[in-house]
């Protein structure tokens, strides 16, 4: 079926509940207000996790608790998100994206003003496992909402712009965590995290229209609710495609995890000259996000992947070359890592929306499976980091076994190095 059969349903947003319309190719402003609607939506997990980071230590002291004991608290949120998804997913294709949302987000809210007040280093993690868990429906639902109104290439290319949302976040949150630290206690991160869910919420009250409509919801019947899992669980190539946009992130988040150690301690820089840096990098991915978007309407997503799984593969290398052998020092390092972070958003979205164009009959399930992956493939292999040493040799070491399991899992998986 070619992409122009593959038309996507209307995307005016509106108040009004949606009636059956015949489905048109969205275009101009309409798309733009759906990119930054569901750009919102993508980012509120990834700064939930990651605007806390900065406060750690001092969680730690006012808690009267340790450091590693602090540090639970973001994994208990990943924890967390992974479990939320894997549920939430599959109740949005059963009571539509709308409800799920909208819940999730009011959890969310409640669970952060819960962790303004919580007095104990223990309620805390309880707490950050529950706000995991509810504001999963956010990064989800969005995903899903995707595959209900876009299609084929302009999927692809919606989703590159979630997925730089996705990409970025982690790397700009700690900066704003960090601004609010220089002046307020760390409770504070968690009233601007409830300030966030509640206007979140407004705005899809106010405008997403629901996606997905009354007959597909009948149709995914409240006792086979989960069996989409079975389903997607037996298609090889869906959890190849699954797979792949968690090696990409886990490129990216083995450089936010170490980073801070890695140049401020192993390199000497400054706060202002960290901070420089990962915008640096955060202008990469900026780049290489625009220009996925831009190709993908000309060439096949697949093929775009295989270059840039290929390219990174090949980046990573002389990465570790440079590291191992002390080449150019820090400019040598920090030149040759600019492009392996660019080439991921050239990853991420086109493996994401190929994975969901095959089951688009439970694009909530599916973006569940792709979100939890994403997030346990990431977590996993962001933490080998740790256990490496924490300075640049592991660092590097892990982003480069990362992307040839990348290129691995692309080459025995799926059709992308077959002559047709």
């Amino acid at each position: 079926m070619s992409t122009a059969q593959l038309a996507s349903r209307p995307v005016a947003l509106t108040t009004a509940p949606p009636a059956p319309a015949v489905p048109v190719r969205p275009r101009g402003k309409a798309v733009a207000a759906w990119v930054v609607m569901l750009g919102s939506l993508c980012a509120l997990p990834a700064f939930t996790t990651d605007m806390y980071l900065p406060g750690i230590p001092q969680v730690a002291a006012d808690l009267n608790s340790s450091e590693a004991m602090a540090q639970l608290t973001v994994s208990a949120m990943l924890v967390g998100g992974g479990l939320g998804q894997l549920v939430i997913g599959p109740l949005s294709d059963r009571f539509g994206r709308r409800t799920p949302l909208l819940v999730g987000l009011a959890l969310h809210v409640v669970t952060s003003l819960l962790c303004v007040v919580v007095p104990t280093m223990s309620g805390l993690i309880a707490l950050r496992v529950m706000q995991g868990f509810f504001n999963a429906a956010a990064g989800t639902t969005a995903m899903a909402v995707v595959r209900d109104r876009f299609v084929g290439a302009e999927a692809a290319r919606v989703l590159s712009r979630l997925m730089l949302v996705i990409g970025i976040a982690p790397m700009f949150a700690p900066t704003i965590g960090s601004a609010i630290l220089t002046s307020a206690s760390w409770r504070w991160v968690f009233v601007l995290l409830a300030a966030m869910g509640a206007v979140l919420a407004l705005i899809v009250l106010r405008f997403m229209p629901e996606t997905r409509d009354s007959g597909q919801r009948a149709a995914t019947r409240t006792g086979r609710t989960f069996s989409g899992y079975a389903t997607l669980l037996r298609d090889r190539q869906f959890l190849a495609l699954a797979v792949l946009p968690g090696l990409s992130f886990g490129v990216l988040m083995s450089y936010v995890v170490s980073s801070p150690v890695v140049f401020q301690q192993e390199f000497g820089l400054s706060h202002g000259q960290f901070s420089m840096l990962f915008a640096a990098n955060g202008i990469g991915l900026v780049l290489a996000a625009q220009v996925n978007a831009a190709l993908v309407r000309r060439i096949d997503p697949m093929r775009l992947m295989r270059f840039a799984v290929v390219t990174q593969t090949a980046t990573a290398a002389v990465l570790l070359g440079v590291v191992l052998l002390g080449i150019g020092g820090l400019a040598g390092l920090l030149g040759v890592m600019w492009f392996v972070l660019a080439t991921q958003p050239l990853i991420q979205p086109n493996a994401a929306a190929l994975a969901m164009s095959r089951h688009g009959e439970i694009a909530g399930t599916s973006a569940a499976m792709i979100g939890a992956a994403q997030s346990s493939v990431a977590g996993i292999v962001s933490s080998l980091v740790g256990f490496l040493g924490g300075g640049s040799v592991a660092m590097v070491s892990v982003m480069f076994a990362s992307v040839v399991g990348a290129l691995v899992v692309l080459a025995t998986a799926t059709p992308a190095f077959r002559r047709r």
